[in-house]
């Protein structure tokens, strides 16, 4: 009878360590990577043309967010603003003109059409003192229980400021720059956005909670105020639903100087997706360098993977510390929306286009990075502003919207 029961035991050992071998070991980490393919496009002078690309010769294009309709079409919300020789360059006029617009297509990553600005500074309504009276800039476009939502970028000016203020020598431009807030607007069809049919906010959706700057910022904090991630300014909107929860998550960007800018994030939550928002004090997608400081970032587009059950975020990595490489769109990962990790490989796109005929083009500007996704939360394709050229000085129109499928690798 003993030999038996230490019999059974070597039996019952053995085929437990099976089970963990076959059966119970843990599987790997599921990792995100993405191969860009070529894109239908040809290079003419200091732009891409072809049906890949958006861009406007009497405009500067920047920023498209793209949804798929209830119709079945492909609908993009992107900045435009005019360009010539009598409006400023690149680097004030998305300051003091940008506007949105709206462009369908049948295919997800090309032809384009644009239809009509469908919205643009109040100002230009006679309303001056409304909070996004000078300019409305980088949409984000989202689809939530059969219902659209525009979330933008609004500001104003709010005028010269008193002599000897910490902040009378600013200019028009910066003061604008400086009162940048985000707004929403939720609109039943593209048909109702375009006909005006929706409700416009008095107030911003979302507002900094601290104006820290050694110095030129237009209505400080009181000394001693530490910055928060909403300091100055909270601009490039990305919402996404927390299926846990069921919490809308709205993560932006911040400017902090120590002394020198940086752009840091943070993000807010709410249970509907028109607000209120609360804001979080924790600081997201910080990594640290070298010398302690967060590596500057902006332009963060953040969704859920429902079959890696995890979030992802992509954004714009300036310096290239992120990604431990060169200055490109690097790729973060987080269970909670709130804590976020490296993975294996941070690097999600280098700053390039691969052209159908062959030819990699290096950019001087890819960024705003925009996704569409299957329902598994897996990337289609990349919707980013681009330029060949360094813009900022430019008066001519030269950055165009660039839209580059992707497949799993």
């Amino acid at each position: 009878m003993k030999a038996l029961i230490q019999v059974m035991r070597k039996r019952i050992l053995f085929a437990c360590t099976m089970v963990m071998i076959v059966g119970c070991k843990m599987p790997n980490k599921p990792l995100l990577k993405i191969k860009a393919l070529p894109v239908e496009a040809t290079v003419s002078g200091d732009l891409l043309t072809g049906p890949a690309v958006l861009n406007d010769p009497a405009r500067f294009v920047w920023g498209g967010s793209v949804v798929k309709g209830g119709d079945g079409r492909y609908h993009m919300l992107y900045a435009t603003w005019e360009c010539g020789d009598s409006l400023p360059a690149f680097t004030d006029s998305w300051v003091l003109h940008s506007k949105i617009a709206y462009a369908v297509s049948d295919f997800p990553h090309k032809d384009y059409k644009f239809q009509k600005i469908v919205l643009h500074g109040s100002v230009l309504d006679g309303d001056s003192v409304a909070w996004d009276a000078q300019m409305v800039h980088n949409p984000h476009v989202k689809r939530f229980n059969g219902k659209y939502y525009l979330y933008y970028v609004g500001s104003k000016d709010p005028g010269v400021q008193p002599k000897g203020s910490k902040d009378e020598h600013v200019n028009r431009r910066n003061r604008v720059q400086q009162y940048q807030r985000i707004g929403v607007i939720e609109f039943d069809s593209f048909e109702h956005l375009m006909a005006g049919e929706f409700q416009r906010s008095d107030v911003p959706l979302l507002a900094p909670r601290t104006r820290v700057k050694p110095n030129d910022i237009v209505e400080p904090s009181p000394e001693g105020i530490a910055p928060k991630p909403d300091n100055i300014i909270v601009v490039n909107p990305s919402v996404v639903q927390r299926p846990s929860d069921g919490k809308y998550l709205l993560y932006f960007k911040g400017n902090f100087y120590k002394p020198n800018w940086r752009g840091v994030h943070g993000v807010a939550l709410s249970d509907s997706p028109l607000g209120p928002f609360t804001i979080s004090d924790e600081f997201v997608f910080d990594v640290k360098m070298a010398d302690g400081k967060i590596a500057s970032a902006e332009d963060p587009y953040v969704w859920y993977h429902k079959g890696h059950e995890k979030f992802y975020v992509v954004f714009k990595d300036f310096s290239g510390k992120i990604t431990e490489g060169k200055p490109g769109l690097a790729i973060m990962e987080s269970v909670d929306g709130i804590r976020w990790t490296k993975p294996v490989d941070p690097f999600f796109m280098k700053k390039e286009v691969v052209l159908v005929g062959g030819d990699t083009l290096k950019v001087s500007r890819l960024e705003r990075p925009q996704l569409l996704l299957d329902e598994e939360g897996n990337p289609q394709v990349l919707y980013a502003a681009c330029a060949i050229v360094n813009v900022n000085p430019r008066t001519d129109g030269s950055s165009f919207n660039v839209h580059i499928p992707l497949e799993r690798k």
